[in-house]
């Protein structure tokens, strides 16, 4: 009995896993600028500019600018759902996704 309960304990032991069990899982790297990066940091890029002018023209000369710069893409559709669409997000996330 004691020799399959210790049997039992190998085969759940963590030390007990295969190398293909513990080798790092290959990540995706992230793109750098997404819809949670602020937008002044979209704006303040080359590329995320040009994104953002070719997807949302007015957003950068917007009025209130200097007041939503901090905050991010995500956050803006929640303040301005008829502005940034899950279209319009979408687009811009595939968009950014796309820069090198």
């Amino acid at each position: 009995m004691r020799m399959i309960f210790a049997a039992a304990a190998l085969a759940i032991s963590p030390f007990a896993a295969s190398a293909a069990d513990t080798a790092p899982a290959a990540q995706t790297p992230a793109a750098r600028l997404n819809l949670d990066t602020p937008v002044e940091a979209i704006v303040g890029d080359a590329a995320g500019k040009a994104v953002l002018d070719a997807d949302l023209p007015e957003l950068a000369a917007h009025p209130q600018y200097e007041m939503f710069k901090g905050m991010s893409l995500r956050q803006l559709s929640s303040i301005a759902p008829d502005k940034l669409s899950a279209e319009i997000l979408a687009r811009i996330e595939a968009d950014l996704a796309a820069i090198k």
